[in-house]
């Protein structure tokens, strides 16, 4: 378990200026989108609004993130050997001006700390890191994009490349580090990958997490703000699998992908491959009937395990246009075919849309549906399996699909 020490922090302002790629550069003004936290009748709150976008929330005092870890942990059982403090924030964690100070004060509670994700912009002296080891950092995650310093100075605009490297070199030596890359065509997914991932295996990194590039707002960039970069046409889904595959061949690292996949433990979706029916036969009988809306990646998965679980006939998917399901908004429902809806729909449970919306936008034929979310999520991402066994995988995805079972029996039975 973790327990977050949230830092606060701003994208651009408190990680010394946008990285070439950031998902949040060129944000403009947004009207919330409604999601699960919206109140029942009212369209929109912080996580939808101003969470969504990182806003307004600048670097705290320690004090107060020390206070709130402290509270945290007078709720939590401290005999749980995986307890972890995550520190992490809005900004670039490695930027944040009192970070020595704040982990040296963690390191009272006698608990491991994380670093979440810092690309070491901040690390002016690259002996920080050896005194944060030295204050219990033991897990690092951290955006190197590439060992080039030339690359990062030009795309991360990281004017202490090479500080930052070394930075990184110290804590692949002594720490758990899961390095991090946004891969960019023609930029540093080819020579300068592998070159990357050599130094990378050299000073001993645990893992490397591969994410894919996205530009357009099909892919992700809900906050109209795309293409990010004029001219880059990202990967597809299969080019970039096909390269998470051949560097997790070639490399002595744990190397996972993001939207896909994780060559070791088969996610996304493992209970989709034909060698888990066994683990589909402990599932409910799907009895009911409904329709499955979810993102692009994820629609082919869920069909065969609908098909494995014989209930094709009653349960259909349908995928739009978005490719991650969470970050399907009421646009996107708004050009499903509403002939292929069943009377009873389920959205993702994080999609960015308000039931009340989403049950307005797919009735609007006359047929007054049943729209309801779904599970969480149903899988795990390459950020997140890259730490988790097979069956850790497995035991969540039995779980989710537990759930949406239950959810379609209910919903969507028959009168």
């Amino acid at each position: 378990m973790q327990i977050i020490a949230d830092l606060g922090g701003i994208p651009g302002k408190d990680c010394r200026g946008f990285c070439r790629y950031c998902y949040f550069r060129k944000v403009g003004e947004f009207e919330p989108f409604g999601c699960r936290n919206c109140s029942p009748g009212r369209v929109g709150c912080e996580t939808c609004g101003r969470d969504v976008a990182e806003r307004g929330r600048e670097f705290l005092p320690p004090f107060l993130v020390m206070g709130n870890v402290q509270t945290t942990l007078m709720m939590q059982n401290l005999q749980d050997k995986d307890l972890k403090i995550n520190i992490s924030g809005g900004g670039d964690v490695s930027c944040y001006p009192h970070l020595e100070e704040l982990t040296a004060g963690l390191s009272e509670f006698e608990i491991p700390i994380h670093l979440g994700y810092t690309s070491g912009k901040g690390m002016d002296d690259p002996e920080l890191a050896s005194r944060l080891i030295g204050n219990g950092v033991d897990e690092v995650t951290f955006t190197v994009f590439s060992a080039n310093p030339l690359l990062r100075r030009e795309w991360m605009r990281d004017r202490n490349a090479e500080n930052a490297l070394e930075a990184l070199r110290i804590f692949c030596e002594s720490c758990e580090v899961h390095a991090a890359a946004v891969i960019i065509p023609g930029v540093n997914d080819g020579d300068d990958l592998l070159e990357t991932c050599s130094r990378l295996e050299e000073w001993g990194a645990t893992g490397f997490i591969m994410m894919r590039f996205a530009n357009y707002e099909h892919q992700g960039l809900i906050l109209g703000n795309g293409p990010i970069i004029e001219g880059i046409e990202p990967h597809t889904v299969q080019e970039f699998e096909d390269l998470v595959r051949m560097v997790d061949q070639e490399f002595n690292l744990r190397v996972t992908g993001t939207p896909v996949c994780d060559p070791e433990n088969g996610t996304p979706f493992v209970l989709a491959d034909d060698s888990s029916r066994e683990y589909l036969e402990i599932l409910p009988e799907i009895r009911g009937e409904a329709t499955i809306i979810t993102g692009s990646i994820a629609a082919p998965y869920i069909r065969r395990i609908i098909r494995n679980l014989g209930a094709e006939d009653t349960v259909n998917v349908v995928g739009v246009e978005k490719d991650i399901a969470c970050l399907i908004t009421r646009k996107d429902l708004e050009g499903v075919d509403l002939s292929e809806l069943k009377e009873t729909v389920i959205i993702p449970g994080r999609a960015f849309v308000h039931e009340m919306q989403a049950k307005e936008v797919l009735s609007r034929d006359g047929t007054d549906r049943i729209v309801i979310r779904g599970p969480e999520r149903l899988t795990v991402d390459g950020e997140m399996s890259g730490t988790l066994s097979q069956y850790d995988v497995i035991e969540r995805e039995m779980e989710a699909f537990y759930e949406l079972i239950q959810a379609i029996n209910f919903f969507g039975a028959s009168e």
